[in-house]
């Protein structure tokens, strides 16, 4: 099993940046993919972005390409998303995702979820 935490959500304005991370631990040797997703009041959840833990190849959603950065730190585990010029319409609940194998913007790819964490980005 994988348990992920995440964390560093908040409530900014919009333009400001933020910085989530995610927190793996249990059988993290496994891991081939991490990922972001975000789900707003209403809508469906949608894919934001995802790195391959052991290669860190990244791919990332056409809304958030060129203001958000994934990452990670295979010492500690942790992945992390970067969001810069936060709009209105970025305000949802970011989850964190993990698979144990290679995976992409379906969200039935991942296996391992995160509680969530608030973004709440206000005009």
């Amino acid at each position: 099993q994988v348990q992920l935490v995440e964390s560093g959500g908040g409530l900014v304005q919009a333009g400001d940046s933020l910085r989530l991370s995610c927190a793996a631990s249990g059988r993290t040797s496994s891991l081939y993919t991490m990922g972001w997703f975000r789900q707003a009041p209403g809508k469906e959840r949608e894919f934001v972005a995802r790195i391959t833990w052991r290669d860190g190849n990244t791919y990332y959603a056409d809304s958030v390409k060129g203001r958000c950065t994934i990452s990670r730190d295979s010492t500690t585990n942790t992945l992390y998303l970067q969001m810069i010029s936060l709009k209105p319409d970025d305000t949802a609940v970011y989850y964190c995702a993990a698979s144990r194998q290679y995976a992409t913007l379906l969200s039935q790819m991942y296996a391992y979820w995160g509680q969530g964490t608030q973004v709440t980005v206000s005009s």
